[in-house]
């Protein structure tokens, strides 16, 4: 049975291999053909971790750490080297360490029954850190039962990691130890320390920050933080421990318990509140005339930006929401970009000089024809709309260029008030896995596309990374410019997408290259107990996603 050969097909090339070779053996083999470490790899598709063995012919490709799966994959390790460093240090009474989110490609943590770090202690644990690299330590897996694993976790102090796991219908769950310490991860793990060298620590706020390579995989990016950006995840934490819920688990709880329909009124009191508080902030700002609204992809800068005016209305202005989508230029005019393909994400895509000649004739009460952008021909047109911006008018003007200085360069900086949004998650799915945001607004745009543009999630998910790439120019080096930041995202929120996702994401095939992508999101979504669209308010962001809403979104 061991002289049993397996073809596999690697990089277009057909080759044999011992039936039960480690996924590690061929990999170093190919090692030398490419410049970022081999971390996982894919047969037929489906991924899996260097010590898997082959079992069954087909099409073997590498994960590197510059693909997405294999960055996570890296930083993920990474996390269970620190939290292993840790212990050796401080031991399992004061080595508790919660990873709360992620700032600027680091991860920010706070130790629990540890003093505030301080510069010589971070620096021995980077020390530690770099030792058990250097000794290359394998990192094991082992599935476990469900029940077992709650019992596990229970005896190890990680109570949010048994809470998650009692509503978890799986009867197996996969635990990762290295060097005698357990714990659960959501996702990959390198096979062993040995790739785990790019890292560095750094103090912040009242914890520390774990940094990570960025797009150059063999050195840490700098750590360039966002005080707003932080600050606005802060204000969202304390509304999350106002609500009694800070992980995927203690949501499950409030759910069980009947909690959820309070739990949804509170924070959308609370939302509503942040936006009044915007809006007064536009009224004393001096003569603003224009608000300018931009924001990653799915944030839900639509119906935010029709709450803000029903705010700024009851505050005795009269607002006006203006698209910048209207701007766009027309198809031939529009650039490509380095595949030849039209860019219609950057800003060149937008006529940037009849905005301004539009905005500057509107400060100067000109009447102006407003234009009309028909994306099905791809023209702009002009259906005699004119408008004029007479005393106490407002201008709610939202687009992805919003905050760049580049599109509104002729308008005076004290007409303007700049908010930049997006939906920042204020829950955990455990202590050491954070729940990333763009997960969480790929989801969203996922359930909205499939709605609004008959889009399926395999299209969506294919396009995603593209849309990331866009993002990543053109919105978030502008986020600092605004005057205030808002969070759109609903603790809640996954529990009601869930309903409409998951069977979305079922429809992708396994043959289809999204597959690994959309069953990654329905394990994930499969943390979530379900919650019944029934109770979100018409007027809630959610519902630009969900459809039923009162907007026209």
């Amino acid at each position: 049975m061991g002289d049993e050969k397996i073809k596999l097909t690697i990089c277009g090339e057909e080759k044999e291999y011992e039936k039960g070779t480690q996924f590690i053996q061929i990999a170093q083999e190919y090692q030398n053909r490419y410049p970022d470490d081999i971390v996982l790899v894919a047969v037929n598709n489906r991924l899996r971790e260097l010590h898997k063995k082959v079992k069954r012919a087909g099409e073997l490709t590498f994960i590197t750490t510059k693909d997405v799966i294999g960055r996570k994959t890296y930083r993920r390790s990474v996390t269970l080297l620190m939290q292993k460093a840790l212990y050796n240090l401080l031991g399992k009474e004061k080595s508790t360490v919660y990873v709360k989110h992620c700032i600027s490609q680091a991860y920010y943590c706070e130790l629990v029954q540890y003093k505030r770090p301080d510069e010589a202690f971070l620096q021995k644990l980077k020390e530690e850190m770099l030792k058990m690299a250097e000794e290359q330590i394998p990192i094991y897996k082992e599935c476990i039962g469900t029940d077992e694993a709650v019992e596990l976790f229970h005896g190890l102090g990680m109570p949010q990691k048994e809470c998650l796991l009692r509503y978890r219908r799986s009867s197996k769950v996969n635990t990762y130890s290295l060097d005698g310490y357990r714990d659960y991860f959501y996702g990959y793990m390198t096979i062993h320390t040995g790739y785990l060298k790019y890292f560095d620590l750094q103090l912040f706020g009242d914890g520390f920050v774990l940094m990570f390579p960025n797009h150059n995989t063999k050195e840490t990016a700098p750590f360039c933080p966002s005080e707003k950006y932080y600050a606005t995840l802060s204000q969202s934490r304390e509304w999350g421990r106002t609500l009694g819920v800070h992980t995927v688990g203690s949501l499950n709880n409030a759910i069980v318990s009947g909690k959820i329909r309070e739990i949804i009124l509170i924070q959308e009191a609370l939302m509503e509140q942040r936006i009044g508080q915007i809006a007064e902030k536009i009224v004393s700002s001096g003569d603003i005339r224009f608000v300018m609204i931009a924001g990653p992809s799915s944030s839900g800068k639509t119906t935010f930006a029709h709450r803000l005016s029903i705010q700024l209305s009851a505050l005795g202005l009269k607002p006006h929401p203006l698209s910048l989508d209207d701007y766009y230029l027309e198809l031939e005019q529009t650039p490509k970009d380095e595949n030849g393909r039209y860019n219609f994400e950057c800003l060149e895509a937008l006529d940037v000089e009849l905005f301004n000649h539009d905005m500057s004739a509107l400060l100067e009460k000109k009447a102006v024809g407003m234009p009309t952008f028909n994306f099905q021909k791809r023209k702009r047109e002009y259906r005699g709309k004119e408008f004029k911006l007479g005393e106490g008018e407002i201008l709610i003007i939202e687009g992805i260029h919003g905050l760049n200085p580049k599109l509104s360069y002729s308008l005076p900086e004290e007409s303007k008030f700049k908010i930049f949004i997006s939906a920042l998650t204020q829950i955990n799915i455990d202590e050491h896995n954070y729940l990333p945001t763009k997960d969480a607004r790929l989801i969203r745009r996922i359930v909205r596309d499939a709605r609004t543009r008959n889009t399926t999630a395999q299209q969506t998910i294919a396009m995603w990374e593209s849309v990331r790439r866009g993002e990543e120019n053109y919105i978030f080096p502008f986020q600092d410019a605004a005057d205030v930041m808002f969070n759109s995202a609903l603790i809640y929120e996954l529990a009601v997408l869930k309903l409409y996702a998951e069977p979305l994401l079922f429809q992708i095939e396994k043959s289809a290259p999204e597959y690994g992508e959309a069953k990654r999101l329905l394990k994930f979504l499969d943390y979530f107990l379900p919650v019944s669209s029934e109770e979100i308010g018409r007027n809630s962001i959610l519902r630009e996603f969900i459809g039923g809403s009162t907007f026209h979104v």
